[in-house]
């Protein structure tokens, strides 16, 4: 079967990093989305801190929405105020604008969706348990509980977050998909 041919620009999903890229399109993918051929793209944008210079660097027309960690929510607010977005903004607000809120991160959001014997299993499918193992003898992990722990590990090892925002978001059942993957793709 042919791919239909993309569209024009329609919809910009702007993300903090690669992994939060990595996470959305995934869930499109197993949602039969092809973002692609509906006009849309998901840009990670290297960190909040990037978010006013994205805002506006698409034409007038193209929807904007996105996704961020909840440390980051007042730099997007700023941002989207800046932008012309919207005054006084909340997070109901940022919503209603297409903006979504991981708590306290998409890893956070992903452990919390799955629970975290779900993603030990992910991990010991993808021959990475020991590793975690090892984080969690060290003094400080020690005494934490198990979803810190893999939240710690997730983004520790270089490229692991990318990988496994993938890897988390293929064994979830898609009736658990975390409210902010849902809503930012719901938004276009």
């Amino acid at each position: 079967m042919a791919a239909e041919p993309p569209q024009s620009l329609r919809a910009v999903v702007l993300v903090e990093g690669t992994s939060d890229a990595v996470a959305v399109e995934t869930v499109a993918e197993r949602r039969e989305r092809n973002l692609e051929s509906e006009g849309i793209v998901v840009v990670p944008i290297g960190g909040a801190q990037a978010i006013g210079r994205f805002l506006g660097l698409y034409p007038q027309g193209v929807k904007l929405v996105g996704l961020c960690d909840a440390a980051e929510e007042p730099e997007f607010c700023r941002a989207l105020e800046a932008a012309g977005l919207g005054t006084g903004l909340t997070r109901e607000g940022l919503e209603r604008l297409g903006f979504f809120i991981c708590e306290p991160d998409l890893e956070g959001e992903l452990i919390r969706a799955l629970g975290s014997d779900a993603v030990l299993e992910v991990a010991e499918g993808h021959g990475e348990i020991d590793s975690f193992r090892t984080l969690q003898r060290q003094p400080e992990w020690r005494d934490r509980a198990v979803d810190e722990q893999l939240r710690r590990w997730l983004g520790s090892g270089g490229s692991r977050k990318i990988r496994y925002a993938r890897y988390l978001v293929e064994a979830l059942d898609l009736t658990a998909v975390p409210r902010p993957l849902d809503g930012v793709l719901d938004a276009v």
